[in-house]
Order: C-alpha cells, then sequence, then structure tokens
C-alpha cells in the first residue's frame, strides 16, 4: 500500500476534487433533448459531478420508473417516498431519445420500486433493453439495476432481454453496508451479480471510498468480487451531497486509487475505474471499448 498522508476533512475538499464547469453547446443539446423526451436522468437526481463534462460529450444515464425512490439509503441524493404509476410508455421514449442522441453505448438505471409487488419493475426493464435494441440495433445496453429484493423472476426478466452489460453496485464494504443502506443487503446484492453471471452476462459493479472502510477492507472486497467472476470495476470518492446525508469520513488520495486499480487488475477484473470522481457509469462507453480490447488480446494469445 502506498505510503499517503491522509487528508483530514475540511469545509474545502481537496485540489483533486474540484470539478470543472462545461456547459457548451453539446451540453445545451443534451440538457435540451432530455427535456423533451420528458426522461429523468441519474446525472440530475443523484447530483453526479461528472454530469457538466458527460452531457458535453452528449452522453447521460436514463433513469427509468421515475424519480421517486422507495428507499432512503444514507448516500443518495434521489428522492425518497411514494412512486407514481407506472408509465408503460417510457421504453419507447427511451428509445428515441437514444437513437436522437446518436449513442452507441447507453446506461439505463431506475430507482428501488419495492411497490410494485408482482415484479419490482422488472417487465418496463427488460422492454426497454429489447426497445433499444430494436430501435438502435448499433447501440449497446448496459443497466444497472437494482436488487428487485432478490426476486429470481425479475431478475430473470432482465437476464432474457440480453443487456451487453449487466451492472448492480454493492456500494460499500460489507461492515457498513447495513448503516449505509439499512434498506438493502450485501449479500443479497452479492447473490444478484452471481445469477448475472450464471447468466453468461458480462457482469459489472463498483463501491465507494469515503464511508467508514478501510483500504484493507476494500482491498479484499475487491478479490471477493474478482472470485465472484465479476468482470469490470469502478471504485470512486462518495461525496455528501447535502448535510442530510451520511458525512465523508476520509478524501482518499489519488494514489490509493491507483493502487486499487492496480490490484485489480492483479486479480483478474478485464476492466477498473478507480479515481477520485468515478461513479457506476462514468465512461461506460469507453469501458465497452477497454473489455473488448482485453478480450481480444486474451483471443490473439
Amino acid at each position: 500500500m502506498p505510503k499517503v498522508m491522509e487528508i483530514p476533512l475540511k469545509t474545502r475538499r481537496p485540489e483533486w476534487l474540484k470539478i470543472r464547469l462545461k456547459t457548451g453547446k453539446g451540453f445545451s443539446n443534451t440538457k435540451s433533448l432530455l427535456q423533451s423526451t420528458r426522461l429523468n436522468t441519474v446525472c440530475e437526481e443523484a447530483k453526479c459531478p461528472n454530469i457538466y463534462e458527460c452531457w458535453e460529450r452528449k452522453i447521460a444515464t436514463i433513469m427509468i420508473l421515475g424519480n421517486i425512490c422507495t428507499r432512503a439509503c444514507g448516500f443518495c441524493s434521489v428522492s425518497t417516498g411514494k412512486p407514481g404509476s407506472v408509465d408503460f410508455e417510457e421504453p419507447i421514449r427511451t428509445a428515441n431519445a437514444v437513437k436522437k442522441m446518436g449513442l452507441r453505448h447507453v446506461v439505463i438505471t431506475s430507482v428501488d420500486r419495492d411497490d410494485l409487488k408482482n415484479d419490482y419493475g422488472s417487465t418496463i426493464w427488460a422492454e426497454t433493453i429489447r426497445r433499444i435494441h430494436s430501435d438502435v440495433p448499433d447501440c449497446s445496453v448496459e443497466v444497472l439495476t437494482p436488487d428487485f429484493r432478490g426476486y429470481l423472476p425479475a431478475l430473470q426478466n432482465i437476464f432474457n432481454a440480453r443487456p451487453e452489460i449487466f451492472s448492480h453496485n454493492m456500494e460499500c464494504v460489507k461492515r457498513i453496508s447495513k448503516q449505509t443502506r439499512p434498506q438493502s443487503n450485501w449479500d443479497t446484492s452479492k447473490m444478484v451479480l452471481a445469477a448475472g453471471i450464471d447468466s453468461r452476462l458480462v457482469t459489472k459493479t463498483g463501491i465507494m471510498v469515503g464511508l467508514g472502510e478501510t483500504d484493507v477492507e476494500v482491498i479484499e472486497t475487491m478479490k471477493e468480487m474478482a472470485d465472484l467472476g465479476i468482470e469490470i470495476f469502478n471504485i470512486g470518492q462518495y461525496l455528501q451531497p447535502t448535510s442530510e446525508h451520511l458525512p465523508v469520513d476520509r478524501y482518499v488520495h489519488p494514489d490509493i486509487f491507483a493502487y486499487y486499480k492496480l490490484k485489480g487488475l492483479e486479480f483478474g477484473f478485464k476492466v477498473v475505474e478507480s479515481a477520485p470522481l468515478v461513479r457506476s457509469s462514468y465512461h461506460a462507453d469507453e469501458q465497452v471499448h477497454q473489455y473488448r480490447y482485453r478480450n481480444k488480446e486474451n483471443d490473439e494469445q
């Protein structure tokens, strides 16, 4: 482990967490398009620090099934409450937006819909994947799903639609999982990922640091995910969205993130995205290229 001095928590973030605001033509066009299609994005709802960069690149993570979540995770700024009715036209509008944006790779995510006891929203999920495949055949689909309460028929709906990448986040190390996301279960999340691997899907997960974990626990978690069969792993710095959310425990130095990446590749991940501002879908399109390149390299050896 590199010897890096811990940064004491202050009101001001360290220099490496400064965000460049980009609001050029690409940003404006992306914003206008998304508003016209009446779609939600996790970029806005979760106050993602990379929204300026991604929208300028004309890339956004679309959030289906509304913008009200039935859970209240301590790190997440998405609104919690009673969700509205299901919009059965949403898969069509989502595919139209993907087509208009000219995307070659798209990330779809959603709020938790524990109120939909029959399938937890997985039917809309599956229809969205199929609609994009049908209407935009050159675009690969990455899904970042909730855990569907571990309900296997709901997961099978997703698997049957055959997204190119199946992603579900562990979010943090196991020891602090209950306090970080009290309505979720670490072992259930691990089971969800194992089911995706068993369905022969390229499977991805990620965690945040700065929530009270140790570096040893981070490395152990990465090893556990690699041994499970995960191929793509993301790790980034937790940033407190409001004063009502969990406080930041520490700011992790970029050198430590570089070390995480090195260890992850040693463990066998095909792709590791590790940096302070990395989020679940950050540079997801580039990760696909990296993944395909690594697979091609392996095939040629």
